[in-house]
Parts: C-alpha cells; structure tokens; sequence
C-alpha cells in the first residue's frame, strides 16, 4: 500500500461532504482508502494508507494533491503542499541506494528535492521514516510512482526472501499473531553466518536458538499453563518454541521464571502470546500496559559493548526502545562464560531491546572471529 501523511486540516476536505468526495475517488481509482484519523490525536499531520494497483495508487495519490492544493488555494494556509510518503525502515535503504544514487535519480527525473527523516526519529511504535517530496504537484505525483516503485521492489523482494525461510520454520503464520508479515516487526539484522548472509535485511536470518526467561506473577502461572496444561501445550506448538516453567525460588516468591528456547520467530510469538494472556485475564489494570522483566544471557566478552563508553550504548537502547536495561557490574560469568542481561518493559519494548542486545553480541563474535 502507498502511505501518506497529510496535514490534519485538510482531512476533512479530502473526505467532503458526507464523504463524497472520498467515495468518488476510491471509485475512480479502485482503492480502498483508510484515513487514520483517530490516530495521534492532536498531531498535525494524519496518514491515510491506500491500498489498489500501483496505477490506482498513483492516482489516488494525485487526486489527494489536487484535493489539498485546491483547499490551500482557498483558505490561502499553504504555498506549496508537500508530498510526504511513509515507509518502513527497513526498505528505505534500498530507496536511497548507494551513496544515494536511487535517491538522486528520481530527484533528477523528476525535478523534485526529497529528504528522509532521520532514524532519531524512529520508535518502537513508529518503525518507518518519511519521505518528503517538495515540488510542483505534477513532479510530485511523478516522483511517488518512481519511489513506490522502488519501495515495492525491496518489499516484494523481502517477502521472497520471507517465504523460503518460513519454508524453515514450521507453522509461521503471522497474521494469527495480527502481524501482515514479518518485515514489519524485527528490526534488522546483520548478516547472519551461512546461506542467509547474503540478504543483508532479513527478520529471521538468525534461526540459532536463543534462550530468554521471562518473570511473571507467581498467580498468572495457572492461566499460563491452563487445565491439564493445555494451554502451554497449544502456546509452545503454535510459536514453535519449548516453554517451560521454573519451580518457584520459595514458598513466596512473587514470580515465577517462564524458560522460553527457540529462534527470534519463536521467542517473538510465545513471548508475545504470554503478554498478552497476562492482559486478557486481567493479571494488569485495564490502565496498565503489562510490563515483564526478560533475562537474556550474553559472552561475558561482549557485556562491556552492550554497556558502551560510559554506560553510553545502554543508555541509548534505553531511549530508543523505551525498556530499562540493566547489565549488573557485579555478575560472575556462569559456566559458559555468560552473564545476564535484564531488560524490564512492555512487549514491543522488551522485543526491541532483546533484538538489538542479540544484534551487538552478533557483531562482537564477527569481530572476534576475524581477529
């Protein structure tokens, strides 16, 4: 689909009277358009995701243009409308090329200047960037056919790639987890060893088991297990991962220790299912997002990366994924030379982090290796 973001004044112009005029452009151009207009109430600007042909895309792209250039006219509050396109993080690479060169070419083409966010701006709720095209209106409905195309090619090419590792990985369906697909969750990966190396992009390159013990309510372990342990049962077969439960540390230990072993895909869902669980059967107040402490274990060789100069790198991925990371100063390394990274937050979070720890380790042991 293409994305956009539009100024919220011109919102209701584009919908018209008693949405007439959205109703004669989604015929026109064979779209189904959403305007998230519910969306971060108070912004400025509001994306309206339109899903048809790239044709229809295009014209309904021109359409919205003409829309809000006519209302700008009339009520005089802009000079010239920018086009801004959204797209995910991870396709953005390929739009600018090498040392930009994509980007360059459609700015020439098209006669258009076009400037991308900056990854800062990047949260975990928000993983893509925009793109502003600046120009007249004819040169910016010119570029968004040239810079679809190319985002499209770097999805189609994603899911390509998706799909023979799904081939690997049994009963990966994420739209049962309410995932489109998997490009829009896992952030990146170095290349990982072997054949999957050479997709520089790939969410599930690393199908190396990864273990992560995640704390919940000592009272939630029955929910988690369900009757006659059904439910543990049918989460471990669905996310493709093995789950187990620690004993309790004592009679009243507040928490209990969930062993969650599997690759990213795996940890992702069960550990996203057991967020969700805890949600539903109310173990968090409607108010509250339901925040979980993770425990992974890297090298102890790498620990000093993931703290960074100065606490810097952890101070970082704190502000970036919004998780409380804590590496204890203090930890003996275990029989494997690993020590324990605690990460406390919600979901998205708490994926984050885990992601970009596992990624930093990825990179150490490449370091390493060369050396």
């Amino acid at each position: 689909p293409l994305r956009m973001l539009v100024p919220t004044q011109f919102v209701g112009a584009i919908i018209g009277k008693e949405g007439l005029t959205i109703k004669n452009l989604t015929k026109q151009t064979q779209s189904k358009v959403d305007i998230h207009r519910k969306e971060n109430a108070g912004a400025a600007e509001k994306p309206i995701t339109i899903h048809a042909s790239p044709e229809g895309c295009a014209e309904a792209c021109r359409m919205i243009l003409d829309i809000m250039q006519k209302e700008a006219d009339e009520t005089k509050s802009a000079e010239e409308i920018p086009l801004k396109i959204l797209a995910h993080n991870s396709l953005v690479g390929r739009l600018i090329g090498k040392e930009g060169r994509n980007l360059k070419k459609i700015e020439q083409d098209t006669g258009t200047k076009i400037i991308i966010s900056p990854l800062q701006d990047l949260t975990i709720y928000n993983p893509e960037r925009t793109i502003t095209v600046k120009g007249s209106m004819e040169a910016c409905a010119n570029a968004e056919v040239e810079i679809m195309k190319k985002l499209r090619e770097a999805y189609e090419n994603d899911v390509v790639a998706v799909n023979q590792q799904a081939n690997l990985i049994p009963g990966l369906n994420l739209s049962a987890l309410g995932i489109s697909t998997g490009l829009s969750v896992l952030p990146s990966t170095p290349g990982a060893r072997g054949a999957a190396a050479a997709t520089p992009y790939h969410p599930f390159a690393l199908l190396e088991q990864e273990v992560v013990n995640l704390f919940i309510p000592t009272q939630a372990v029955g929910a988690i297990i369900g009757k006659k342990g059904q439910h543990i049962k049918q989460l471990a077969r669905f996310a493709g991962a093995s789950i187990k439960i620690a004993p309790a540390e004592g009679p009243d230990a507040s928490e209990r220790m969930v062993i969650i072993t599997g690759p990213p895909e795996a940890q992702f869902k069960a550990q996203g299912r057991i967020f969700g669980k805890l949600k539903e059967e109310n173990f968090f107040s409607p108010k509250e997002e339901v925040k979980l402490e993770a425990h992974i274990k890297v090298p102890s060789f790498a620990a000093g990366r993931v703290i960074g100069k100065g606490g810097k790198t952890v101070n970082e991925l704190q502000n970036l994924t919004s998780a409380e990371v804590i590496v204890p100063r203090d930890q003996t390394p275990d029989e494997n030379e690993e020590v324990i990274v605690k990460i406390i937050g919600h979901f998205f979070a708490s994926q984050t982090a885990q992601r970009k720890i596992r990624d930093i380790v990825q990179q150490v042991k490449q370091q390493e290796h060369k050396q």
